[in-house]
């Protein structure tokens, strides 16, 4: 099977019509017609129904589909890498949203700019929702994500920093003058609490307005502080669900200037964690003493839960060996 025939079914997939599908491949419908049916000929089975008015997906088409979508994005991902891997002079391409490297981020550029494998560094503001996007379509090497709220699968990771969370409401809300609120209190509140109302609302500026129009209580990690509205207010909760910085990349990444970013940044983390007390790597850092040596990572297992640390020795040339984990999740908040 080529990824040309994917491409094509793809197509009338999407379209479930065969004229605009060609039409939207820069083709006659002849060919594309033919195209597909020479696949089914090849896999023996029907991919689409063709008795009605409409054409639509045969249960084997459904399949392929679905199928068919990874490995046209894997090729396009492979594709974006191989070009940028062979540029004259290499980046490394970082995308994060504002304020989601739990304030971490200009040590480590600062540490990683004399590292010998380093090389320049593109820092690529986006979207909740763009950043596991650019890691898995190639346009980015490493990404700062947050879990549980993110999908980690086909990601090796790096867990750097634990938040606890915060309530936000607007100045005239009931809880605005606590020291800090309990999550009983904001479920029995008559304001809904998102994310369990609107939990698929994935835009900062809409959340943000519905909750200075009284509608909503938002429960966030603890640094959407320094990039709140001035007409919001944080409350801390003290039982609510920690949140913890995750760097990430593509699973099986092999180059040295990533492999020296990741070292960097979980050294970094670790001098974070033992300087202000952090929960994550405490553990880790009372076995050592001074510094982290270079190849060093801290190694966290997010599946055994947040506090059971290991140190390894990372591998020659590559992302550190046995610090990659892998966590399903949803979506960010």
């Amino acid at each position: 099977m080529e990824t040309r025939e994917l491409a094509y079914f793809a197509a009338v997939a999407e379209e479930l019509h065969f004229g605009r599908a060609a039409e939207r491949l820069g083709m006659a419908q002849p060919p594309l017609s033919r195209a597909i049916q020479k696949l089914e000929r090849r896999l023996g089975v029907t991919l689409f129904d063709r008795s009605g008015r409409r054409i639509s997906l045969t249960p084997a088409g459904e399949v392929l589909f679905r199928e068919a979508a990874k490995v046209l994005d894997a090729v396009a991902a492979a594709t974006a890498r191989t070009q940028r891997a062979g540029r004259a002079e290499p980046r490394l391409v970082v995308a994060m949203k504002a304020g989601g490297d739990g304030g971490l981020l200009p040590e480590i550029l600062a540490a990683y700019r004399v590292h010998p494998d380093a090389v320049e560094v593109d820092l690529v503001l986006c979207a909740v929702t763009e950043r596991a996007r650019m890691l898995r379509d190639g346009t980015a090497d490493v990404a700062f994500l947050h879990s549980p709220y993110e999908d980690l699968a086909g990601f090796d990771s790096e867990p750097l920093r634990e938040e606890g969370s915060v309530a936000i409401v607007r100045p005239g809300h009931r809880l605005a003058t606590r020291p800090f609120v309990h999550l009983a209190e904001l479920e029995d509140d008559p304001t809904p609490c998102w994310p369990g109302r609107h939990s698929d609302l994935n835009d900062p500026s809409m959340l943000m307005q519905l909750v200075a129009l009284g509608r909503l209580i938002a429960v966030a990690p603890e640094s959407v502080r320094d990039q709140l509205r001035r007409d919001l207010v944080c409350v801390p909760v003290l039982d609510g669900p920690p949140t913890t910085v995750v760097l990430a990349w593509p699973e099986g990444a092999r180059s040295r200037a990533l492999a020296a970013f990741v070292r960097t940044a979980t050294t970094v983390a670790a001098r974070h964690a033992t300087a202000n007390g952090d929960h994550l790597g405490k553990a880790a850092i009372e076995q050592l003493s001074g510094p982290l040596p270079p190849g060093i990572a801290v190694s966290r297992s997010m599946q055994t839960g947040v506090g059971r640390h290991a140190v390894e020795r990372g591998g020659e040339g590559g992302v550190p060996g046995g610090a990659a984990h892998r966590e399903p999740g949803g979506g960010d908040g």
